[in-house]
């Protein structure tokens, strides 16, 4: 009698990669900002973090973040990411020169 294949499932999820809002939202969670809440409050809570913009771990200090956009208080946790998907989708569009030059590479 033969062994029986292996199934696969071995219970582990597939690693996937958080950046972004994705990253920025649990963050928030995990920091316990309350809302309303002013761009001061979000720094203290989030204390200097380094947020990823892309999946190559290229990140943008949230500070950074805060400071590229004109609100400075958000009533919910939404609004203030809202605000900030457009730092974070421009951040990871600029690539830089040698980005563009591997997007026209075909190696």
């Amino acid at each position: 009698m033969a062994a029986r294949p292996p199934t696969g499932d071995d219970g582990d999820e597939p690693e996937t990669i958080a950046f972004g809002i994705a990253t920025l939202d649990a963050r928030l969670d995990d920091a316990d900002v309350r809302f309303p809440a002013t761009d001061e409050e979000i720094r203290q809570a989030l204390a200097g973090a380094e947020i990823p913009y892309d999946a190559r771990g290229r990140t943008i200090a949230i500070e950074e973040a805060l400071a590229a956009v004109d609100e400075s208080e958000y009533d919910s946790q939404n609004e203030l990411l809202d605000a900030l998907y457009p730092v974070f989708d421009a951040r990871r569009a600029d690539t830089g020169m040698l980005g563009q030059l591997r997007a026209i590479l075909p190696f």
